[in-house]
């Protein structure tokens, strides 16, 4: 199966301050044992929403414990105090913010990761034990398209429609927006997953996708947009039946986006905010 559409799209993610993998063996250095790692995220913050949505349909509860954060980090930087002894015990001086989602080796008291997508990856790599695979085997091309197409067609098109900005105008973004959800559309007729027929990383990048597109960037569009943007049932239906399963529904903290998206934003609110596309608060299963 080809999602030849979406490949063309390119990410611009800034470079994480550390990204160790997990390997295989003790010559790795970080290798696979239970309860040797452990993640530190905030579901309230997409990324942490992302691997918090993987670790739970890889049923690692036991074998990779999770510390939660606030969903607003505390300190003047933008990070969280409560990692800075981590952050600071794994690199020598380090002047930069304690953000999260960490992976942190539990053994030696420092950070492996602060990348997502390889946090993510390593998690089903190496402690997957034949539970729902996220990564099947041929599908990583297309996960990395979906995720290049959901950071760029989605979330950066839907910042650049509520304010303008260097890359894109306004119109222009919008534009995108709408390109990209009227291919999901019309890509998920018939179809109950993206790319197989099972739950894969890429239904885990959409989703978290069109949450922070309905929780957080519609407060700073028009109310026709909006319309528009909810003028998609094939799609939002999709996030509804994904919102239902265990591993997805559990992780929402609406409170938390709320307050996280109230402590960062400087743009003003729009006619769009008092339009929600779903009912998220149904299948919400955290709270701050």
């Amino acid at each position: 199966m080809s999602v030849t559409p979406l490949a063309t799209v390119r990410s611009a993610q800034p470079a994480p301050a550390f990204r160790g993998r997990i390997g295989r063996d003790a010559r790795s250095g970080h290798y696979a044992v239970p309860r040797r790692y452990r993640l530190h995220l905030a579901p309230a913050c997409p990324n942490g929403l992302r691997i918090a949505v993987v670790h739970s349909l890889l049923g690692l509860d036991d074998a990779c414990p999770v510390t939660f954060l606030d969903a607003v980090p505390d300190g003047p930087d933008g990070g969280h105090s409560v990692l800075r002894p981590l952050y600071e015990a794994s690199a020598h001086r380090y002047a930069g913010a304690a953000v999260g989602p960490v992976l942190s080796d539990d053994w030696s008291g420092r950070i492996v990761s602060t990348h997502a997508p390889d946090i993510t990856r390593d998690l089903a790599r190496h402690f997957g034990g034949g539970r729902t695979a996220p990564y099947p085997c041929g599908a990583e091309s297309e996960i990395e398209a979906v995720e290049r197409m959901c950071g760029q067609g989605i979330e950066q098109a839907a910042q650049a429609a509520g304010t303008a900005g260097p890359e894109l105008a306004p119109g222009e973004g919008l534009d995108r927006l709408l390109e990209t959800l009227g291919a999901l559309e019309r890509w998920l007729v018939g179809r109950e997953y993206l790319i197989r027929d099972q739950i894969t990383a890429a239904d885990v990048e959409l989703w978290v996708a069109l949450v922070q597109l309905d929780t957080v960037h519609r407060h700073h569009l028009d109310a026709a947009v909006v319309h528009r943007i909810a003028d998609h049932p094939v799609l939002w239906a999709y996030a509804r039946r994904l919102a239902a399963h265990p591993a997805f529904g559990v992780h929402l903290d609406l409170d938390g986006i709320a307050r996280r998206h109230h402590a960062h934003c400087q743009g003003l609110e729009a006619a769009g905010s008092a339009v929600q596309i779903l009912d998220w608060a149904g299948h919400a299963g955290r709270s701050a």
